[in-house]
């Protein structure tokens, strides 16, 4: 599997830098799979039930809507990844982030059923990935407009689940 170090910046829009930055450089994809998800579990099993739909302001997502959100986000990846690396080369539209959370439902999930679901889509995404030989990896195709990298998408994925972490550390804090 391939370290982040080893994308080029033509692999992937420049709007995913924040997230790929998230991965260290000489992490190799399937260990960026592994501590991402380690580190939200980490944040995810101390949360209070209480506080599942705790939201820091107004117009800002509750934790059980910013998992959900997570989860979206790495199915939909990941099925851009699939495509693409079954050399699909059909362009793919972006999706509404904002659109699917007001519609998600989360306020009828509890979080525990949310974290359930995030580790069964983890594990099939890093099965999906592992599933993938390194040109398929390499392969490129177009989503939102831009070209993309079956490997960069993997590392999006991971740096995402972290960039939300950190999120969670920062902004969901209660005594």
């Amino acid at each position: 599997m391939p370290t982040r170090q080893e994308l080029q910046p033509s692999e992937y829009a420049e709007y995913y830098t924040k997230y790929i930055e998230q991965v260290k450089p000489t992490e190799r994809l399937v260990e960026a799979f592994d501590r991402s998800i380690a580190e939200l579990m980490s944040y995810l099993d101390n949360v209070p039930l209480e506080q599942q739909h705790f939201s820091y302001g107004e117009e800002k997502w509750t934790i059980t809507q910013s998992l959900q959100h997570i989860i979206d986000c790495e199915r939909i990846f990941a099925y851009r990844a699939l495509r693409f690396a079954r050399a699909d080369s059909t362009a793919l539209p972006g999706f509404e982030q904002d659109e699917f959370a007001a519609i998600a439902g989360p306020r009828s999930r509890t979080l525990v059923s949310l974290i359930e679901e995030l580790k069964a889509v983890r594990t099939s995404t890093r099965h999906l990935f592992a599933s993938f030989q390194e040109g398929a990896l390499k392969r490129e195709g177009s989503m939102s407009g831009y070209t993309h990298s079956v490997r960069a998408i993997g590392f999006v994925i991971c740096g995402h689940a972290l960039h939300h972490a950190a999120l969670f550390r920062e902004r969901y804090v209660w005594a």
